[in-house]
């Protein structure tokens, strides 16, 4: 990763494979709520990764002193899964998903308002045209799902919230470190959820003992979790913010074809002219990147 081109080009395609990547983590702790509640399972998604990343920060010598931002940028995290993770309990992965799909609008005019980024119109034509991609994917039915249907949207916000931390601090600093204290403070926000989940009876918040199955699965998940978020790290250190957005877009197509290949939900013909749309909004802000720059 260390030897690719310092690029803005390179860094939307870093951002466009961690987001095809990224899904399988949705499936897994899909998996893992059907037995264990939303806060466990977001806790043993960073107790993996932690548990994961350790070595590799010590071997690259990266084990530095936490800084403010890794605080902010594990809240942040930690808030994003742990809505997100309570969403796919009830909710199929593209439903929620799709509704998540808010976050790249809510980055680019967060990235404009506190990094200062320049966005282009042709930029925010080609987010709106991807959210409505998105949209034509599932067509959210909020009466379906209840109130379930306002998690993705604390996602979208936290998710928003958290890769501008990270872009923050993604260029010149160690990006192991980045990354393992974010898990780090994530991971103690979420243990202690989860005890005073168990004291109060909190049931999406509530303790038990995983069994072997469910240890595997949690690691399955920091794996995914280790490869897609060092990757996010790396392209964020390469390309404007609000330029990474609508490669998030991206994800719909694995998050598609994971849901009906484990889940049965079958993709009809709209949501693959939605998938067509979200691709072609994407490839041509990284276009536009890589012809003219920033849009």
């Amino acid at each position: 990763m260390l030897a690719l081109p310092n690029t803005p080009r390179v860094g939307m395609l870093i951002m466009m494979i961690a987001m095809l990547i990224a899904p399988g983590m949705d499936v897994f702790s899909k998996l893992l709520t059907q037995t264990l509640s939303p806060g466990l399972v977001t806790f043993g998604r960073f107790a993996a990764q932690t548990i994961l990343m350790l070595p590799l920060v010590l071997l690259a010598g990266q084990l530095v002193r936490p800084e403010r931002g890794h605080l902010l940028a594990g809240f942040f995290l930690a808030i994003a899964l742990l809505t997100i993770n309570a969403a796919l309990q009830v909710m199929p992965i593209l439903n929620a998903i799709a509704i998540f799909f808010v976050e790249p609008l809510i980055l680019t005019v967060l990235s404009a308002i506190f990094l200062g980024e320049k966005i282009g119109w042709r930029r925010v034509v080609a987010v709106l045209i991807g959210l409505l991609g998105a949209m034509i994917v599932i067509r959210p039915n909020w009466e379906a799902f209840g109130p379930s249907a306002i998690l993705p949207l604390g996602t979208a916000i936290s998710f928003a919230c958290y890769m501008l931390v990270t872009k923050s601090m993604a260029a010149g600093r160690n990006k192991l470190a980045l990354q393992f204290w974010t898990g780090v403070v994530a991971g103690a926000i979420l243990a202690v959820a989860v005890v005073i989940g168990g004291n109060v009876q909190i049931g999406f918040l509530a303790p038990s003992i995983p069994n072997k199955y469910e240890i595997t699965l949690f690691f399955c998940t920091g794996v995914l979790a280790v490869i897609s978020h060092q990757m996010i790290v790396h392209a964020l250190a390469r390309v404007d913010a609000s330029a990474a957005a609508p490669m998030q877009y991206i994800e719909v197509v694995s998050a598609t074809l994971f849901g009906w290949w484990i889940f049965g939900d079958f993709a009809d013909a709209l949501t693959w002219t939605g998938a067509a749309i979200i691709i072609c909004s994407g490839l041509y802000v990284f276009h536009r990147e890589r012809q003219a720059g920033a849009g």
